[in-house]
């Protein structure tokens, strides 16, 4: 349980979540994902990172029980930081990250996916941003780099959700194939990218990153201001209060 990481190859890291039941990943979890991001491409000198998940899951965001069950601010503050600092650190990764996607990829899953280079999916996957019906804001920005802009916001407002095979169209996940084919095929695209010269792709993902129309760690953090005004207001703890009571779960 938790975080690990496995160099494969000498060249390719491999960064698995694994919080059972569902991936609902606690502020040290997030913090987790971006220190184990951060040191495949620092330390570990990995010319790609493929993140993914054991469970029934990719990800179904932060761990609203963990909030709930905490006097004061302080896990909802450490959930927005953990948040931010896992996505800054995916986006950030100085070689390209791929998102091996199966299952439910919920709320701050989207934050991971939709900061990474390249998606691929099992057929089973599933995305969305349920963030409207907990009281919350955010991951809007990364929801936007997966579909275009009047589907995001029909997804954002209605709290739906959005298959794999349907992203493929927008060109946001570049495959989709059975379950038990996800991590070879992550890793043949891993592979492809790691026998470029990894001076070249270092300077690419920074290029690319430069060019980027929209700076996604001010746009995310302008979001989650709005999901602090919700709290404040007390609305927030309304809906998270509702949903840890209905012990509501993403689908299978």
């Amino acid at each position: 349980m938790g975080i690990t990481t496995n160099l494969l190859d000498g060249t390719i890291a491999v960064v698995t979540m694994n919080f059972p039941p569902v991936n609902a990943l606690p502020v040290q979890g997030w913090y987790g994902v971006a220190e184990a991001v951060r040191a495949a491409a620092e330390t570990q000198h990995a010319r790609v990172v493929v993140l993914r998940a054991e469970g029934r899951g990719f990800n179904a965001g932060v761990d609203i029980k963990q909030m709930q069950q905490t006097a004061g601010f302080d896990a909802l503050i450490g959930a927005n930081r953990g948040c931010h600092a896992a996505f800054k650190a995916v986006y950030e990764c100085p070689v390209p990250v791929i998102a091996a996607v199966h299952g439910f990829c919920l709320g701050g899953g989207v934050g991971l996916v939709g900061n990474s280079d390249t998606v691929i999916a099992s057929d089973d996957a599933y995305f969305g941003v349920p963030e409207v019906d907990r009281g919350a804001l955010g991951a809007a920005t990364h929801l936007a780099r997966l579909v275009p802009q009047h589907l995001m916001r029909t997804l954002y407002f209605t709290s739906r959700t959005i298959r794999a095979a349907d992203l493929v169209q927008h060109g946001s996940v570049l495959e989709v194939v059975p379950r038990g084919q996800l991590d070879d095929a992550a890793l043949t695209v891993a592979r492809e990218i790691a026998a470029k010269d990894p001076r070249v792709i270092r300077a690419a993902k920074e290029a690319l990153n430069g060019i980027d129309p929209v700076d996604v760690n001010r746009s995310y953090r302008f979001e989650q201001g709005f999901t602090f005004e919700l709290n404040l207001a007390g609305v927030a703890d309304e809906h998270r209060d509702e949903f840890v009571d209905n012990g509501r779960k993403p689908r299978a």
